[in-house]
């Protein structure tokens, strides 16, 4: 995987923000009688970074070499070398898989694979955000042939909600309310939301149908239908095959713009308009930018929302990612800001967005910020967002592994290579599934159900995957799996959400969560012979190595004088050496320590 790197040339920038930052968190811990908390160890520094940056612990060499290097910069080397990394891309994919609610088939015959590569190939590229939500937002065809339209395809059908999905995504805001009445709690009438989702009203997701008065169209269009009545006819009884249905289906939805009006629902009950009444098009706050004046409506709604005059679109994602990293946001909830916030440091997080402005909105910039702070190297503190409490951040927030961390560390332990095979990008699907549909005839359609059987059809792309399999466990990074999972998955056990919701991963401690680590499958597959801590714990020269390895290779970190004691008499006891470290493996996985972000 070919990743953009850092800028090398803007480390002493990052650095010189991050001391910033840092005075100003500071200052604002005088002010209440706080002091920040003392700077963590290497130790517990490595396992931080690799956990928040590259989503797994780090191997033994990548420990050791670490531990071992006496470079007086070794923390900022090792940041902008993870940064850089595949696993900088699969981790923050996950972040945005969660924000986004990334599943394969938002609806039942779309393909949204190529729109799922999309978001890893812009994190993968460092996409300057705002162009990234720009393209996402006025993006037109095929999701194959331009996959940012999957953003659209999302809520495909539901042109309201998704205006509300959109503006608390990256405006941090709700307005859902407003949909239907006058917001309860917030300044937003039901005539503004209408207002704003008539700059969307003209979106047309599918080939053919009729268009409805809330916008996205939803019918199938007659090339459609007249290829599956010749369907019908050659396959007696309905018996249709899925995949030939699926393709055609799937080539219905082409994402386009035309020129439509919006009105306000038939049971609309305030004063200021009449009920089926067109709106205008208007802002929240702020304009239109005036390059975009003369530019379809879905393109200036797009412009005003990325515009870096727009204060909320560049403080959300800051709060977004100071959340990701330091437990909490400068204001939280991170998606329900409204002008009466309360924000914690609005001077650190005004700096972090003016810096991302001045970087061209380069979120691997602004992360780099974070990660060089004093701040997120300091030693963590218990602290409850839901506590009622202000936070001013004396260091990050105690908190527990992401069910993708955890995953992605079992496989770092489990396996020698966890990246056997990764999603397939738009134009493999491309090749295998698209169709023309005007020129397309039932000879062609079946041609091309074929190659799609062949390849990416559920059937057959499973069955390519049996051999990275573990008791029905795809052995692959958690980016890499199908989404959503099914419940009973270990991932979804440990709270990864059914992606239905924005930001719906859950942290609550649960049975099933102690069962899958005491006696689950995943954590077995490192207690056998193959697996990568096993094949080193065996090739180490001594019982007083194999329990440092054993240490090294779980916690990050060597053992104790009581650790050690405690572990050789194990090892001592046990009827076979393997036992007896299998036994010290499995008991660390199952602590504390193991499953949370110190």
């Amino acid at each position: 995987m070919d990743v953009a790197p850092v800028i090398a040339s803007r480390r002493d920038e990052a650095a010189a923000t991050a001391n910033e930052i840092d005075r100003l968190i500071e200052a604002k811990l005088s002010a209440v009688g706080q002091s920040p908390n003392a700077m963590v160890s290497d130790e517990v520094f490595l396992r931080r970074v690799y956990l928040q940056v590259a989503g797994r612990i780090p191997t033994l060499p990548e420990a050791e070499a670490f531990l071992e290097s006496k470079e007086p910069n070794r923390r900022q080397d090792v940041i902008d070398k993870l940064l850089s990394s595949p696993d900088y891309v699969s981790n923050m994919y996950n972040f945005w898989a969660d924000t986004l609610r990334l599943v394969q088939s938002p609806q039942p015959n779309i393909v949204a694979d190529p729109y799922l590569a999309y978001v890893k190939d812009s994190i993968r590229e460092n996409k300057q955000y705002d162009q990234w939500v720009y393209e996402m937002l006025t993006a037109d065809g095929k999701v194959w042939e331009n996959p940012a339209v999957g953003f659209q395809l999302r809520d495909e059908g539901m042109p309201l909600p998704y205006i509300d999905n959109t503006v608390r995504v990256f405006l941090g805001t709700q307005i859902g309310c407003a949909q239907c009445h006058d917001h309860p709690f917030d300044g937003w009438s039901q005539h503004q939301f209408y207002e704003l989702a008539a700059f969307t009203s003209g979106t047309r997701t599918k080939n053919g149908g009729n268009q409805g008065n809330q916008g996205m169209q939803m019918a199938g269009g007659p090339k459609s239908r007249s290829l599956l009545k010749q369907a019908e006819e050659k396959y007696p009884s309905g018996k249709i095959p899925g995949s030939l249905r699926r393709v055609v289906q799937a080539n219905t939805y082409n994402i386009s713009e035309t020129k439509a009006a919006l009105r306000l629902p038939h049971d609309y009950a305030y004063t200021d308009a009449k009920p089926k009444a067109l709106v205008t098009p208007t802002v929240l706050w702020g304009e239109v930018p005036k390059t975009a004046a003369n530019k379809t409506p879905r393109e200036q709604f797009a412009a005003w929302l990325t515009s870096s005059d727009n204060d909320r679109f560049k403080h959300t994602i800051v709060n977004r990612l100071w959340k990701r990293f330091m437990g909490a946001g400068f204001i939280d909830p991170i998606d329900d800001v409204r002008d009466d916030s309360d924000c914690v440091n609005e001077a650190a997080m005004k700096l972090l967005g003016e810096e991302l402005v001045r970087n061209d909105f380069n979120l691997k910039e602004l992360i780099r910020t974070i990660l060089y702070s004093n701040t997120f190297q300091r030693e963590s503190s218990d602290y409850q967002v839901t506590s009622g409490e202000r936070y001013y951040f004396p260091g990050p927030i105690l908190k527990r592994m992401t069910a993708e961390q955890v995953w992605d560390s079992i496989l770092t332990l489990a396996v020698h290579n966890f990246w056997p095979f990764q999603r397939p990008t738009a134009e493999q699907i491309g090749a295998n599934i698209d169709l023309d549909l005007d020129t397309a005839t039932l000879e062609t359609l079946e041609k091309v159900t074929e190659k799609y059987e062949a390849t990416y059809f559920q059937r057959a792309y499973s069955k390519s995957l049996q051999p990275h399999t573990y008791q029905g466990n795809i052995l692959c990074r958690a980016s890499e799996l199908p989404s959503p999972l099914p419940a009973v998955h270990f991932l979804r056990q440990f709270g990864q959400g059914d992606r239905e919701t924005i930001n719906g991963q859950d942290d609550t401690a649960t049975v099933p969560q102690i069962l899958a680590m005491l006696n689950g499958p995943i954590t077995h597959v490192m207690l056998e012979t193959g697996s990568a801590i096993y094949d080193n714990v065996v090739e180490a020269a001594n019982t007083r190595d194999k329990v440092e390895l054993i240490f090294l290779s779980v916690l990050t970190r060597k053992p104790t004088a009581d650790d050690r004691r405690v572990a050789v008499s194990e090892m001592a006891r046990a009827e076979r050496p393997g036992i007896g470290f299998g036994n010290i493996i499995w008991a660390l996985l199952n602590t504390k320590e193991f499953l949370f972000v110190q």
